[in-house]
């Protein structure tokens, strides 16, 4: 049916081995040592010298400054697209209000509203066209 099955159940009930405990040794001060064998190595055995850290030391002082610089001007353009939008969207709205005030002023300044306002003070509507005045240049 299942061989896979079968194998398991056999190697479970099978005798279990003895495992002997083995005690832990502290750890000798060489053995921390091996655990930092790389560093050690590295700066102790003549890999990197004292000689060649000092003189590639302005080489990673330049490396960590062009870090800075690159970081600040990552701010620097989020800044500035923050700026670009919040001044996107003042746009917008400035000129949703100016289409709303000459809408309003358009409706304001139709014959008939005009008329509605100055008829409270008595002036109405001519009915008959204005008469042109003609002055001729040898009069006056």
């Amino acid at each position: 049916m299942n061989r896979f099955r079968e194998e398991i159940e056999e190697e479970e009930t099978g005798p279990e081995p003895e495992l002997k405990a083995v005690p832990k040794k502290p750890k000798t001060a060489e053995e921390k040592m091996d655990s930092n064998s790389f560093i050690s190595k590295l700066f102790n055995d003549g890999l990197v010298s004292k000689e060649a850290a000092t003189d590639a030391l302005p080489y990673l002082c330049f490396l960590a400054f062009l870090g800075m610089v690159y970081i600040a001007n990552s701010h620097f353009a989020v800044n500035n697209v923050r700026r670009i939008d919040k001044l996107n969207k003042e746009v917008k709205e400035l000129r949703w209000e100016y289409k709303s005030l000459k809408a309003d002023l358009m409706f304001k300044s139709k014959l008939t509203e005009v008329a509605k306002k100055v008829d409270t003070l008595g002036i109405k509507e001519l009915i008959e066209p204005p008469k042109k005045i003609i002055v001729k240049s040898d009069e006056y």
